[in-house]
């Protein structure tokens, strides 16, 4: 099991995760991906390239190089892969599956209970001339 870390971030402690797998950082604290993202791309899908069940990836860092790295292990593992979430009042991780082809058993949206909370009235700060009511 490999806990894949996204980007190094200086001076966070993440040594929790090791509880999940070995950590691995798959980019420095200093890449940069705003002007050629095609280096960033390549070197995320050679390291999670072997990306399986088992592994998760650990969210830091650029949000780019995020969105990048769970699309290249979802595809590495058939539209399956695991994340880590840190909770800030516990101070732990929590694994979080990703199924993006919804073939796993579970609670699916479809199953979910209509609402019978009434819509609330909410004020709006509009452009002038617009209506402020919405229902929510």
């Amino acid at each position: 099991m490999t806990v894949y870390v996204i980007q190094e971030a200086n001076g966070r402690n993440i040594l929790p995760a090791r509880e999940f797998g070995e950590l691995e950082v798959l980019l420095p604290s200093n890449a940069n991906i705003v002007l050629s993202p095609g280096p960033t791309v390549r070197r995320l899908n050679k390291a999670l390239g072997k990306f399986s069940q088992e592994d998760y990836l650990l969210l830091m860092g650029d949000p780019a190089a995020i969105g990048i790295a769970c699309a290249v292990a979802a595809k590495a593992n058939n539209g399956v892969f695991n994340l880590l979430k840190w909770d800030r009042f516990t101070s732990q991780y929590f694994p979080i599956n990703v199924d993006l082809n919804n073939t796993r058993e579970g609670y699916e949206l479809s199953d979910a209970p209509e609402a019978t909370q009434p819509s609330i009235p909410v004020r709006v700060k509009r452009k002038k001339g617009e209506s402020n009511n919405v229902d929510y």
